[in-house]
């Protein structure tokens, strides 16, 4: 590429935080051709982790939402056209047709199409997904709707018991609505942390006066007398909850109907390299929808983390401008409820030591999972400093005892090798 170079186009499909972050970083690094941005929904990229949390209660705005203002993209000089959908790669033309029947060309195809909520696999979901008060919950138009159909006193069901659903929960009960929550395995949270973890959090949802059920497998929906709406919910037991209201949180399906289409390896997201790149070399993916070598784990896998998303994107961005770099990030995640700030950095599966650091019954404490004495991954509720701590043990791999993790008494930071 040579300066004022107008020829070279940089295109990415999607608009969430990947996207919008690989579109100015591409400018960033250098490319001076045209970079364009196509979305889906009207809006610019915005954050998603408050759609379920201060969005949903109405302490902050759409606008406030945005990851970067108009102004940013517009001085990197990123074309934005919403309200569009990719609907086909020709890979030989290097073209993408749009849903407005119009193409793009591109020289570097960036893929950063998320995913969508998964759908509850019941007979005519078709229907009942159409009801006025049934939802899922992914983009901020959702979250718009259900906003409005939150009123003190009403019956609110939540399907699913994960980070999606219990943060609608402690929205929901603070707000004066009815909250019961089913899920269908032995207990909430259990895909991604231990035991002790969830019977923190369950009694904390009990306690603010949410109805956490477990083991509850939906079944099935009662219509009110009209049929357009949902009054209950039936589960497998021959249990039913009334509900005014029901939104489903039962996690997230990749999307990757576009990358299939144009020949593009798929398995369990679209399959890329440590640069991003998938199998043509040209076409790059990044977020929620790849699925991508860690080398910090050891293996492939796919993420729904925005820290993610966001480091996927920096790496394609330097990528495709001919600046390899390899992603080898840990991962990490957050979740607010309540006052509570839940901090989780690394994937605890296959720990064979677990680690209480402080008492759950005080509201502050560390959980730690360890493997051959090497910390794996850990579990930070309102202990932000000692998350800091522990995303370098999980980094770095630092050898470390379980019984010195569990005293108090001993400084986290202590345990740390000391630079020369």
């Amino acid at each position: 590429m040579t300066a004022g170079d107008t020829e070279n186009t940089a295109l990415i499909v999607g608009a969430g935080h990947a996207a919008g972050e690989c579109a100015t970083a591409i400018r960033e690094q250098g490319w001076t051709g045209r970079i364009v941005m196509v979305g889906e929904e009207p809006h610019l990229p915005y954050q998603r982790p408050p759609l379920s949390k201060a969005f949903l209660s109405g302490e902050s705005t759409a606008e406030q939402l945005y990851l970067k203002p108009l102004s940013t993209y517009d001085k990197a000089r990123v074309e934005f056209i919403p309200n569009v959908r990719a609907q086909r790669i020709d890979r030989d033309a290097k073209r993408v047709t749009l849903s407005n029947s119009s193409e793009i060309g591109y020289t570097k195809l960036v893929l950063a199409t998320g995913g969508r909520a998964r759908r509850l696999a019941l007979p005519g979901i078709e229907t009942i997904e159409n009801l006025q008060n049934f939802h899922y919950l992914r983009t901020l138009d959702h979250v718009a709707r259900i906003r409005n159909q939150f009123h003190a006193g009403s019956r609110l069901v939540i399907i699913g018991g994960g980070y999606v659903g219990l943060e609608v929960a402690a929205v929901a009960v603070k707000l004066g609505l009815h909250v019961t929550v089913l899920e269908a395995l032995p207990r909430v949270l259990a895909r991604v942390t231990a035991p002790e973890l969830s019977t923190f959090y369950e009694k904390v949802h009990r306690e603010a006066g949410v109805d956490i059920r477990t083991n509850a497998i939906v079944s099935e929906f009662e219509f009110d007398a009209s049929s357009d709406a949902v009054a209950a919910v039936r589960c497998a037991d021959g249990t039913r909850v009334a509900a005014d209201l029901v939104i489903v949180g039962v996690g997230l399906e990749p999307a990757t109907e576009l990358a299939e289409a144009a020949g593009l390896a798929v398995d369990n997201g679209i399959v890329v390299d440590e640069y991003t790149r998938t199998s043509d070399p040209d076409i790059f993916a990044v977020g929620d929808c790849t699925n991508h070598p860690n080398p910090s784990l050891g293996r492939r896998l796919r993420l729904e983390s925005v820290p993610n998303a966001l480091e996927q994107a920096r790496t394609a961005a330097a990528s495709l401008c001919g600046k390899e770099r390899v992603y080898n990030s840990v991962p990490w995640f957050w979740s607010d409820q309540y006052d509570l700030k839940l901090k989780m950095v690394g994937l605890s599966h296959g720990y064979d030591e677990f680690v209480l650091r402080g008492n759950p019954d005080t509201r502050s404490f560390s959980a730690f999972y360890l493997k051959d004495g090497v910390m794996l991954a850990a579990d930070t509720v309102s202990r932000v400093p000692e998350f800091v701590l522990a995303k370098r043990f999980v980094a770095e791999k630092i050898p470390v005892r379980a019984a010195d993790l569990a005293d108090e008494s001993i400084p986290l930071k202590s345990l740390l090798p000391q630079s020369n």
